[in-house]
This record gives C-alpha cells, structure tokens and sequence, in this order.
C-alpha cells in the first residue's frame, strides 16, 4: 500500500472492543424480532404434517430454523423482554453510538482504515459451528462495520503457513464506496506485480 502511495499510521478504535457483545445483543434482538413472523401460515416454511394451529406454529418453527437461528431468536426475545430491554438492548445501542463516534473521528483524519478481517485464518468446514462464542469471536474485526453501516470489503493478502488465505479489511466513509473499491483493485493490482 505504501508502495502505492498510501501514508499508513496506526491507531486505536477504543470502543470496539464493546463491538461484539453489542452487536449480537443487536442482530439477536432484530432476528427474534423480524423472525417471528415465519409462523407457517401467512410467511416461510409451513410443517406438512400437524394437528391443530400450537402444532403447526412448533413443527414449522422446530423444522424450519436451524440450531444457530433458534439460539439467535432465544437470546433475542431475552434481552427484549420486560427487564432486560434496558439493561441490555438500549446499552448495546448507546455502545452502537460510541463505536459510531469513534469511526465519524477517525474519518476527518484518514480516507480508508486497513485492518484484519478475522483474527485467524479460515477454520475447517462445519468446525466453528461445534463452539458457538468461537464463531461469534470471529466476528471481531467486522461487526463494527455492521453496526456502524460502513461500507468494507475483505480481500485475500496472503497465506499462513498451512496455505489457509489471510484476509485484508478495508473500511471506508458512509456512502465511501467508491474510495475502498478503488483502493482494492490498487492493491490487487500491485499483489499481481510483485507475482510476475
């Protein structure tokens, strides 16, 4: 990048440590929420075989949501249930609001922010889903992104010494698209050079 350029300083986005536990408090709330609908009659998957109206809402949820939708749908009605709806959802949106803060103040400084796009390489397939906090912790280096509504795209920098790819995370301004796409193709572009 700097080879093309671009000035690179470090620095710290403090709030985002906060980012995880916010952000599925969030998306678990938003999925119990906007999932509840798919009730088998008017919307989604409908269970072929029951008896009466409690059975078809069972079987076609039972049926028609997998093990980590059902999670997601459970700690959401939790944290939006009476009790919990302040002590975790509205926390979980004023730390929204901060790590929103602390990207708006970065961005009169810098034109892009480069980070890791997940703290380690790909895992096999089907193994994160054995521990669920594993996969969630994952999610580190992208969920700000997602509460935030920046605009980021990953794309692959290297390997690791088992040849599993690495993953480069460039975020940019609301409605900066334009800016990290140009930024990305430069990048490929110049990983292309160095090979030939």
């Amino acid at each position: 990048m700097e080879k093309q350029g671009a000035i690179l300083e470090e620095f710290d986005l403090e709030a985002v440590e906060y980012a995880i536990p916010s952000y599925y408090v969030i998306a678990s709330a938003e999925a119990s929420s906007n999932l509840s609908r798919y009730d088998g009659i008017k919307y989604g998957y409908r269970t072929p075989d029951f008896d009466g109206l409690q059975e078809v809402y069972k079987k076609t949820r039972s049926e028609g949501f997998g093990n980590e939708v059902k999670r997601r749908m459970m700690i959401g009605a939790f944290v939006l249930s009476s009790g919990y709806y302040d002590a975790y959802y509205n926390k979980a949106l004023r730390v929204k609001a901060i790590i929103k803060e602390g990207f708006d103040k970065a961005f009169e400084k810098y034109d892009i922010i480069l980070g890791p796009t997940a703290p380690t390489t790909a895992p096999k397939i089907g193994g994160s889903l054995a521990d669920p906090l594993q996969m969630y912790l994952g999610d580190i280096y992208t969920v700000s992104v997602n509460l935030t509504g920046l605009p980021a795209i990953s794309l692959p920098c290297g390997v690791d010494n088992k040849g599993l790819p690495v993953g480069l995370q460039l975020i940019g301004k609301h409605f900066g698209e334009k800016d990290i796409l140009k930024a990305a193709y430069r990048f490929e572009q110049s990983r292309k050079e160095v090979a030939l």
